[in-house]
């Protein structure tokens, strides 16, 4: 128990006894907390949440062989320092945006939060530091855009799969994962006697529920009977999320949308150009979106309001002429 550290009772033993105190190692404890997520794999957390924690495991690992040339530190060096030169360190060695630096020292933040709450560590290193992500601006496709996307005609069926899954996407509002693990138990028949989707939403597990629009009716309707939906008891043949993502992309170029399409684009289409541009109320798309806090949903009504600022700027300069 050298004069600066923090006295313990392990400490005070440990100098009565002889036995040195054992320390507490910080990428240790995130490997062991890492390991707890792969146990919980498919009940608590989603793979991509597991992927995106052993990712932010590595960095660490990097970053301190880097900064204390060593294997691992323990916790007791953890200071505001440690964490503003990392964000420094992701922002120019990893070539890290901000908001994904952010996400990877709100993974570090967690771990350190779970070892001042069992006591390990008695003061919060990032204390004074604030995690925070700007807001980006969420694209989605115009009506046009959509019209164009549904009308074409494809040389090959396995882009007209893609665009349809895309599109079915566009017109529910469902994320990837959750297009990917859908069956057909959950459709079912409301009160209003129409078909809805009800699912729990793997990234939050708040649920979704959706009245079925004509247009992922037909698409239900149409790969009813394909046969990898019959093999895996899926509702849609859904690839692989890096094999649509590369489709989309071709899809797009076939469609002259000059944009850089993803999956997820498709979610932002459905918040804003599919309902609340309809005059769809937001607390109806945030309840569709499965959206635990509607602030979340509001983001969408920004751009929403952004795109009506720009139309009626555009009205504004044909009456004046």
């Amino acid at each position: 128990m050298s004069i600066g550290n923090e006295i313990t009772i392990e400490a005070l033993k440990a100098s009565v006894t002889g036995v040195a105190e054992k320390k507490i190692m910080f990428l240790e404890q995130f490997a062991k907390h890492n390991a707890r997520l792969v146990e919980l794999k498919g009940t608590d957390y989603a793979h991509g949440t597991i992927l995106r924690y052993n990712t932010s495991y590595q960095h660490t690992k990097e970053y301190i062989k880097w900064k204390f040339k060593s294997q691992d530190i323990e916790i007791d060096k953890l200071n505001y320092e440690f964490i503003t030169d990392f964000e420094f360190w992701l922002k120019t060695q990893k070539k890290c945006g901000h908001n994904t630096t952010m996400r990877y020292l709100g993974y570090c933040k967690k771990i350190v939060l779970g070892l001042i709450k069992t006591g390990s560590l008695p003061r919060d290193p990032f204390f004074g530091y604030k995690v925070h992500k700007k807001e980006t601006n969420r694209a989605a496709l115009t009506e046009k855009e959509l019209k164009v996307l549904a009308n074409k005609k494809f040389p090959s069926a396995r882009l007209s799969q893609v665009r349809d899954i895309f599109l079915f996407s566009c017109y529910t509002g469902l994320s990837y994962v959750d297009v990917q693990k859908l069956t057909r138990s959950e459709i079912t028949v409301g009160q209003d006697g129409e078909q809805w989707l009800i699912i729990n939403r793997q990234k939050t597990d708040s649920q979704s529920r959706v009245l079925l629009l004509p247009v992922p009716l037909q698409i239900i309707a149409q790969y009813e009977n394909e046969p990898q939906c019959e093999i895996s008891g899926k509702l849609l043949p859904v690839s692989s999320n890096q094999k649509m993502n590369a489709y989309l992309k071709e899809i797009a170029a076939v469609c002259g949308i000059d944009r850089n399409i993803s999956f997820h684009i498709a979610r932002h289409t459905f918040a804003t150009t599919v309902t609340l541009s309809n005059g769809v109320p937001m607390e109806s798309v945030s309840k569709m979106l499965g959206h635990s806090n509607i602030r979340t949903t509001q983001i969408y009504a920004k751009i929403v309001d952004r795109k009506i600022s720009e139309d009626m700027r555009s009205l504004r300069e044909k009456l004046s002429k």
